[in-house]
């Protein structure tokens, strides 16, 4: 069971490069990143952020409301990986490798 939840888990990353010369280019890229850390999303580098959803399904709500708010101006990637493929990140600091982050935990009851 367990190895298949690592394919059923799903991880959601956003990558966003946003202009951010003028005073309304600023608050766009404010707005987009409050409304992605509101949503549950975790801030992985400056504009990379990765949120954890139990199933494929739970990303696409996800991924669907990232897509509602990103701005008219700048660049947005979404990606959705799974728990396997994300697991095998080699994450790096300093020249020194990091522990691999953990997912939320959650409980199933059926």
């Amino acid at each position: 069971m367990n190895r298949l939840n690592e394919y059923r888990i799903m991880w959601v990353l956003v990558f966003f490069d946003l202009p951010t010369e003028t005073k309304k280019e600023k608050k766009a890229y404010s707005d987009f990143r409050k409304k992605v850390l509101k949503d549950g999303f975790t801030m992985f580098q400056f504009s990379i952020y990765m949120r954890h959803c139990p199933s494929r399904e739970n990303a696409e709500v996800h991924i669907k409301r990232v897509k509602s708010f990103i701005p008219e101006k700048g660049h947005v990637g979404i990606m959705c990986i799974t728990d396997k493929q994300f697991g095998q990140m080699e994450v790096y600091y300093n020249a020194k490798e990091q522990e691999k982050a953990v997912g939320a935990q959650q409980l199933e009851l059926f």
